[in-house]
């Protein structure tokens, strides 16, 4: 049988260079892209810095989007705000979101061509896993993996399984994909999904 996307995708970025690869399988891969938002890129910064590296890996493939804390609620989400602005300043990203000039991270990425059919991506965000509506294969990182992968350009992954899902029988009228998908998490679990 052949490799599943989510196979190919991994297979293709793997370091070193892998032909085929299995579910369960760790690997290192190179990213295309990692994203961050004012809630957990100054949380990756703090590592960053802590890591004492003087460089990004490449200053082309990291998105810093303001999203989450706009407008700024209080001095604090403010100076968030700041911490990654000053930062995209100092490694010249160049696919940095001000404040005024953003919008949802998972809609921009996708809609400035950041992300495209084939890429393994990570954002220290849980809903990164959307662009797997494109075809690419993304994941949430924590922040020190952010950091990491700021520096590195690659990070360790566990290639996932695949699972199929039947559904049989008409839909009733008013039953839209949501409603599709809140019934299949219901019947796998919130967990049922995981690496999968």
């Amino acid at each position: 049988m052949g490799m599943t996307l989510a196979e190919k995708i991994m297979a293709k970025h793997a370091v070193p260079n892998i032909r085929d690869v299995k579910a369960g399988e760790l690997i290192f891969a190179k990213v295309d892209l990692v994203m961050g938002t004012d809630i957990a890129s100054p949380l990756a910064i703090d590592v960053f810095e802590r890591m004492d590296a003087d460089r990004v890996y490449n200053q082309d493939k990291i998105a810093l989007v303001n999203d989450h804390l706009v407008p700024a609620k209080d001095i604090k989400a403010a100076q968030l705000s700041k911490m990654m602005r000053d930062f995209a300043k100092k490694y010249n990203i160049t696919n940095y979101f001000e404040v005024g000039r953003s919008g949802i991270c998972h809609t921009i990425v996708p809609d400035k061509g950041l992300v495209v059919p084939g890429d393994l991506v990570v954002g220290a965000d849980s809903h990164t896993c959307t662009y797997g509506a494109i075809g690419a294969l993304s994941t949430g990182v924590g922040s020190t993996d952010m950091a990491a992968t700021m520096v590195l350009g690659e990070n360790w992954f566990r290639v996932p399984a695949s699972i199929k899902v039947n559904y049989k029988g008409v839909l009733p009228d008013k039953i839209g994909g949501k409603d599709i998908i809140l019934y299949t998490i219901k019947q796998l679990g919130v967990d049922g999904a995981l690496y999968r």
